[in-house]
């Protein structure tokens, strides 16, 4: 049965109270890597309570109302569903711990045709309830393959980041821990494609695999290192396409280039030689 267009954009979101400790920020810092050289003075910032900073990217943990494409309701094939795109719009810092506010909604949704699937465009803002400040907008792109031919809008459908041609002139390799899917899922994402083998090999993999938000989380850490000075109030904007996965224990190599204010960027694993996220954009503030 085709989707119902105008179910899914008006989907009813409650507003979302999360209430998050300095604890629940080192333990989204350790899913994403830090700590794993505990001499490391920089990465002690996110995983040590003197002094304790939020990594940007904590945001995509924030105010999240779940997998709510798995509702029954709202006519989806949640196994058939893909990641496809990442964004983050920093409007202040994050706090070390507050209580915030997820407001999410739909904001568009483009029909590929049959057998070509659809895309489903969505936001959130995430506002400290405390101040009434509005902390980040996340936004993210979402791949229904098989639901197309509903009769939906074909567009239009933003162009991803061109990549700039040539060598990248900023490297960092980051490492995975083998168990860093287990950790990281402890900040919400409970999916066991990320800790069950048996669920990982039925749907083609030969072991659980990282969670792209995981994923992201590492390449929002390489950019903050090569090229913020670790200054998590300097990134203001950092979006992503999902290409490939990561196995934990792999190393991530984010390759940047630099113009201005301005970040491209795409990641690859060491290992394997295969670019796991592409046309990746980061703004930084001057």
């Amino acid at each position: 049965m085709p989707i119902d267009y105008d179910k899914l954009m008006n989907w009813p979101f409650p507003e979302l109270e999360h209430s998050y400790t300095e604890r629940d920020t080192m333990l989204y810092a350790l899913g994403v890597g830090c700590g794993h050289d505990p001499l490391d003075a920089i990465d002690l910032r996110y995983v040590y309570e003197d002094g304790l900073r939020a990594l940007p990217t904590l945001a995509v943990v924030l105010g999240y109302p779940g997998f709510w494409l798995k509702d029954p309701e709202t006519g989806v094939d949640w196994r058939r569903v893909l990641h496809g795109e990442q964004g983050l719009i920093l409007h202040r810092p994050l706090p070390a711990a507050a209580t915030v506010i997820g407001r999410s909604r739909v904001t568009a949704i483009v029909d590929k045709g049959e057998g070509k699937g659809a895309l489903l465009f969505s936001e959130r803002d995430v506002v400290e309830k405390a101040s009434g400040d509005l902390l980040c907008t996340v936004t993210s792109t979402t791949f229904m393959r098989g639901e197309g031919g509903f009769g939906g809008p074909s567009g239009p459908t933003p162009a991803p980041h061109a990549m700039p041609n040539g060598d990248p002139e900023l490297v960092l390799d980051l490492p995975t821990l083998p168990q860093a899917a287990l950790i990281y899922r402890l900040s919400g994402d409970t999916n066991p494609l990320h800790a069950d083998p048996k669920v990982a090999r039925a749907v083609g993999f030969t072991r659980p695999i990282l969670h792209g938000l995981a994923t992201y989380g590492v390449a929002g850490r390489a950019v903050l290192r090569a090229c913020c000075g670790d200054d998590p109030a300097r990134l203001k904007r950092l979006d992503v396409r999902f290409s490939a996965p990561v196995y934990p224990g792999e190393t991530i190599r984010t390759e940047m280039w630099v113009d201005g204010t301005t970040v491209s960027f795409r990641c690859r694993v060491v290992e394997r030689d295969t670019v796991i996220l592409n046309n990746g954009l980061a703004v930084l503030s001057a």
